[in-house]
């Protein structure tokens, strides 16, 4: 059975690029464009992984690690959040809501790959 894993982000071309290198590892992606849009397509879904951006509008990717991490079904599986903002206070914010790592833009599919292989 494929893994599946949540893609989210408010950049098309960033969704795009994360979702095409997990479907060549063997993962079953679902997009959402902010983390309100997520938290709705994955109602009662098992995910495997999350990769999120932090700044997006409704709801940026803090909030969205904070209500993913309430749910039972997403409690403990790997969050990343995929970010520009390199800023230490609010890396341990991320961190303090629940992500598990964090990649900074601009990346590159390996990265990514090694990043969640972490967590594997």
């Amino acid at each position: 059975m494929p893994k599946t894993a949540l893609v989210v982000d408010d950049a098309g071309v960033v969704r795009q690029l994360c979702a095409l290198t997990l479907r060549r590892v063997g993962y079953d992606v679902i997009e959402g464009i902010n983390g309100k849009d997520a938290l709705a397509k994955t109602e009662g879904v098992h995910l495997d992984l999350v990769i999120t951006d932090l700044n997006m509008p409704e709801m940026d990717g803090i909030e969205l690690v904070k209500q993913l991490r309430l749910r039972r079904e997403s409690k403990f599986i790997p969050i990343v959040v995929l970010s520009t903002v390199s800023q230490e206070a609010k890396v341990d914010e991320g961190r303090a809501a629940g992500a598990s790592g964090w990649i900074f833009k601009p990346f590159d599919a390996n990265k990514l790959l090694e990043t969640i292989k972490k967590f594997q």
